[in-house]
């Protein structure tokens, strides 16, 4: 393809489409590269996807569940296949380092592999019922059309562990990708088109979110909406939600905590503090920015700490020994230098890094950033930042540790690390997040078992696993009154 002169189209009713616009697609470890052009979707497109789909769809869920399972292997299985090709491009969009970059698009795979083994469990239940001769059936069917709304920090990822659960219980999609990663979004539909399934019943819709996205999830045609992304977002699509009363699934904002106990393995602890805060720049939904650290370890933490974000090598995604690639683009660049001003203003401690970074190509850049000397209270310890950027909290004791980590209006993810089974186990309990990683980075989930927040990084049924089917299926119970056979009369 040549990225200059080609368009990258929507995919829509089964049929390749052009839009009513375009977008420029650039690599941000090289602002040179031109990775595409991509078409942005019409409003009477979107209307054309959404009717698509709903035709598709009943055609979908009378597929039996051995042939929904053969197109969900075949996506899952080319994906982990192309994973070192999909992922460089993964990469060259998003700017992650290019290990991370395979193995979130074999991981994706994984998704629908796992989901193709699911349309094969889909098992009911069967009641007697309080009256005589009633039989009771409960099974799950498909909820409908349902929109996917996805990030650009795990732009292939994110989406399959919606999409692959969608499909596999016999959903038709709208996938509205983040207009920053077009270019993943158009590879994993091209696998998808190729397969055995009606036309309509998968569409990539791309434009921005204030247009398309917003008219997407004002429509009344939606059965369901699962979106992963920021609050205030996540707000207004509950709002256009409701005066539907369409489904939602959202996973949102967080910030994450990791507790380092006095009795901790200190060069564990710095090694899980520098994955989980700097990996993928720090745009991750689970990334601990804040590290809680008891005082009696607290120097020599912050010391190994220090020294090991400045040992950490920023450079182009696709460059052997990068460690961290650039952020996604110049705005979030420039959200990151001012929640780095803001630390200072609030009187945190810079210990390092912070600053923009001038490299061989042109690209947004920042060096990794620790504060110390900071409080619960900042606003760079209350805000999600999605920066390389890690604030360091000191403790007197684990239980100030704990009230620390559950003193956010965010739930996601928090860990601690210690050698204590009771500590450990005390923790598990009462860290109010829905996911509690002990010994463990907060940045890292498995994709058999479910994954959400409390407060106000979720809301609605659980992603991932089994649980997956609260949001993409909905309950009907069946009460059947047989009769006598006519012979036992």
């Amino acid at each position: 393809m040549n990225a200059k002169t080609d368009l990258n189209r929507n995919y829509i009713a089964g049929a390749w489409v052009a839009g009513i616009g375009e977008i420029e697609n650039r690599n941000p470890s090289d602002l040179s590269d031109l990775v595409g052009r991509y078409a942005q979707a019409s409003a009477t497109q979107l209307d054309d996807a959404l009717a698509a789909a709903k035709r598709a769809q009943a055609i979908w869920a009378g597929y039996g569940p051995e042939r929904r399972h053969d197109v969900l292997m075949a996506i899952g299985t080319e994906m982990m296949e192309r994973a070192a090709e999909l992922g460089e491009l993964l990469s060259r969009e998003e700017g992650k380092p290019l290990a991370e970059g395979k193995g979130e698009v074999y991981r994706a795979g994984q998704f629908f592999t796992y989901y193709a083994a699911e349309c094969l469990r889909q098992i009911g239940d069967t009641a007697d019922s309080v009256r005589a001769g009633v039989e009771i059936d409960v099974r799950r069917e498909p909820v409908g059309v349902v929109a996917v709304i996805s990030p650009w920090n795990f732009p292939t990822a994110t989406a399959s562990w919606k999409i692959a659960p969608a499909l596999a219980f016999g959903n038709a999609v709208i996938w509205k990708p983040a207009n920053v990663t077009p270019a993943s979004a158009v590879a994993l539909t091209e696998i998808i088109a190729r397969q055995d399934i009606p036309e309509g019943l998968f569409n990539l819709v791309m434009g921005a979110g204030s247009e398309i996205g917003q008219k997407l999830v004002e429509s009344p045609e939606l059965d369901a909406i699962s979106f992963t992304g920021s609050v205030p977002v996540g707000r207004g699509i509950a709002r256009a939600a409701v005066g539907n009363f369409t489904k939602i699934q959202m996973e949102m904002g967080s910030k994450n905590a990791l507790a380092v106990m006095d009795d901790a393995d200190l060069d564990l602890a710095v090694s899980l503090a520098l994955g989980g805060a700097f990996g993928g720049s720090g745009q991750k939904c689970t990334a601990s920015s804040r590290l809680v650290v008891h005082e009696a370890v607290h120097d020599e933490f912050v010391e190994k700490l220090i020294a090991g974000a400045k040992a950490l090598k920023v450079g182009h995604a696709l460059e052997e020994g990068t460690q961290i690639g650039p952020v996604v683009s110049e705005a979030q660049l420039a959200a990151n230098l001012d929640y780095i001003e803001l630390g200072k203003s609030e009187g945190a401690t810079l210990a390092c890094g912070g600053e923009r970074l001038k490299l061989a190509t042109e690209g947004y850049y920042m060096s990794p950033a620790v504060f110390t000397g900071t409080t619960n209270d900042m606003r760079i310890n209350r805000e999600e930042m999605f920066a390389p950027i890690a604030c360091v909290i000191k403790v007197g004791s684990y239980a100030e540790a704990l009230e620390v980590v559950n003193d956010t209006e965010f739930g996601l993810t928090s860990g601690i690390v210690t050698r204590s089974i009771a500590r450990a186990i005390h923790f598990r309990r009462n860290a109010r997040t829905g996911c509690v990683m002990v010994n463990l980075p907060t940045a890292g989930t498995d994709y058999h078992v479910p994954f959400g927040g409390r407060g106000n990084s979720s809301y609605g049924p659980r992603e991932q696993g089994a649980y997956a089917a609260e949001f993409y299926t909905t309950v009907k119970t069946a009460y059947i009154a047989a009769g006598t056979p006519e012979d036992l009369k």
